[in-house]
């Protein structure tokens, strides 16, 4: 991979936002072990365009995402590829907590009196996230959760995969379109740790490598390939419109 163009660390129970143009890779990395991050996609040119779980499952036939699966947008369009998954399972049904849960789980503290030492909860995380483009409630859809498992067991329960990331695993996103990246680094709704984690996750943005013929991603099942197709009409459109 290519030098990164910047290196970031963003601290637990925090969120940030960025827009990535099409053709640069994001790489998500969990320092210590056990980090969650909680993400929404968004189309900058376009707001009301997002991502979309269900299609983004249903298209691939799985449940859970990993290296070679891609992430959809309610047009049928993909956001973004999976180029590396270290720990081989991305939760896709967890969702986020919110400040409710967080205080029954953990218990109670405010900014006003705990500073950088209170409880955020990642619903709020992403709500205080989206507001800066002028997006609101109605506008949540449902998230991915990087190094987190939820599985399901025998009797159709969900389960939470404690461990499940170890420290230094990484998770890369090959963008395809340019696209706003929304994120929070709360712990995830069903971590039964008994203390709140404060999990870092370190951030590098590199240039992609070309997309290529053979492309696991591309390959991975007919319905990428038409994902891609949809891409090349779209960039093609943009770039005569001058966006």
């Amino acid at each position: 991979m290519n030098q990164p163009i910047f290196n970031d660390l963003i601290p637990g129970a925090s969120h940030w936002s960025m827009m990535i143009p099409a053709g640069n890779t994001l790489q998500f990395t969990d320092p210590e072990g056990g980090a969650n991050v909680s993400l929404l996609f968004y189309n900058p040119q376009n707001l009301l365009e997002r991502y979309n779980a269900p299609d983004t499952l249903k298209c691939q036939h799985t449940f859970r995402l990993t290296e070679g699966n891609c992430l959809y947008s309610d047009m049928g369009r993909i956001f973004c590829s999976i180029v590396r998954d270290d720990t081989q399972w991305i939760d896709t049904v967890g969702g986020v907590a919110n400040k409710q849960k967080v205080a029954d789980k953990w218990g109670h503290r405010d900014y006003q009196k705990d500073r950088n030492n209170w409880l955020q909860n990642g619903y709020d995380s992403l709500l205080v996230e989206v507001a800066k483009y002028g997006l609101g409630k109605r506008d949540l859809a449902a998230n991915l959760n990087l190094f987190s498992k939820v599985y399901t067991d025998d009797q159709g329960n969900m389960n939470f995969a404690q461990d499940h990331s170890k420290a230094g695993d990484s998770i890369a996103l090959r963008f395809e379109i340019d696209t706003l990246v929304v994120m929070t680094t709360c712990p995830h709704p069903m971590n039964p740790a008994a203390e709140y984690p404060h999990k870092p996750v370190a951030l590098q943005l590199f240039k992609s490598e070309p997309l290529t013929a053979d492309d696991s991603c591309l390959t991975h099942c007919s319905e990428n390939g038409r994902g891609f197709e949809n891409n090349q009409r779209y960039l093609a459109v943009s770039s005569c419109c001058g966006h």
